[in-house]
C-alpha cells in the first residue's frame, strides 16, 4: 500500500515570476511586510536554493511556515537543518527545528494566518485565523513549520 502524497501546491508560471521578483527585491534590500529571501542547500544538488519567505515571530521566537505544503525548500531544510535569510546586505544564518507539537504548531499557524492570511489563505483549504483549534490542527500536517534560531 502506498503512502499518501504529502500536500503541496506547486507554483504556476505567474507565481514563479512573482517569487523571482520578490526574491530580487529582498536581495536589493526591499522587504515587503517583513519578507526575506531564504537560501537553503539543496539536498540533491548541494547548491544553495533561494525563495522568498515570510519569517514569522510568535512569542519572541522566529518561525518559517510553508503555506504551500511540503515544498522543495521544506524537503531541503529537513536535510540541511538550517540556512540563511537575506534582506539586502544583511544575511542571517540560522538553524531550524521542525515543530511537531500540535499545540505550538496550532498557535504559530493561527498567528501566521492573522498576519499573512491575505497572501496565503488560498493554500489552507478554507482554514483561516478565525478557524477553531480543531480545524487548524486538521490542516497542520499539510503545512510544515520550522522554529529558526539565528546564529548571527
Amino acid at each position: 500500500m502506498n503512502a499518501p502524497t504529502p500536500y503541496y501546491v506547486q507554483a504556476g508560471p505567474l507565481a514563479t515570476r512573482f517569487n523571482a521578483f520578490f526574491g530580487k527585491l529582498a536581495r536589493l534590500g526591499i522587504s515587503l511586510a517583513g519578507s526575506a529571501e531564504l537560501s537553503v542547500r539543496g539536498r540533491k544538488s548541494g547548491q544553495m536554493q533561494r525563495i522568498p519567505v515570510n519569517p514569522h515571530t510568535y512569542e519572541g521566537a522566529q518561525y518559517l511556515v510553508s503555506a504551500r505544503g511540503h515544498s522543495q525548500w521544506v524537503r531541503n531544510m529537513r536535510v540541511a537543518g538550517g540556512g540563511e535569510l537575506r534582506v539586502g546586505r544583511k544575511v542571517r544564518t540560522f538553524t531550524a527545528t521542525e515543530i511537531t507539537d500540535p499545540v505550538e504548531k496550532t498557535a504559530v499557524l493561527r498567528t501566521y494566518l492573522e498576519k499573512w492570511g491575505w497572501e496565503v489563505n488560498r493554500f489552507f483549504q478554507g482554514v483561516t485565523a478565525q478557524s477553531s483549534d480543531a480545524e487548524l490542527q486538521a490542516t497542520a500536517g499539510d503545512h510544515p513549520v520550522f522554529r529558526i534560531t539565528l546564529s548571527n
